[in-house]
């Protein structure tokens, strides 16, 4: 099998960079850590300008256990409530690859 990257990717106003990094880590990885099928996960952030951006890569066994975290449809993007007290905007989307290296 071949193990699978989901990358997701938010942004949110230079002024809560730091709260929505506390946030991310107090809750989103370790629900990602939690789910069964998990393997590891890369945490990005940078600034431009005025916007904080930040990416997670998470890494799957496979695509079916991405699904015990994500639902039936994978491919749409995972939020939390939280989510709406930071984020500019909801990306609808995440992208998947397989991992080869």
């Amino acid at each position: 099998m071949t193990m699978i990257a989901r990358i997701w990717h938010g942004r949110v106003s230079k002024s809560q960079y730091e709260d929505y990094t506390d946030f991310l880590n107090k809750v989103a990885v370790p629900d990602y850590q939690k789910t069964k099928g998990f393997i590891k996960l890369t945490f990005l952030r940078r600034l431009v300008d005025d916007v904080g951006h930040f990416t997670l890569i998470t890494y799957w066994e496979n695509l079916d256990v991405i699904k015990n975290f994500a639902g039936e449809d994978y491919e749409k993007a995972k939020y939390y409530p939280e989510d709406n007290d930071f984020l500019l905007e909801f990306e609808e989307k995440v992208v998947h690859h397989e991992v080869f290296a």
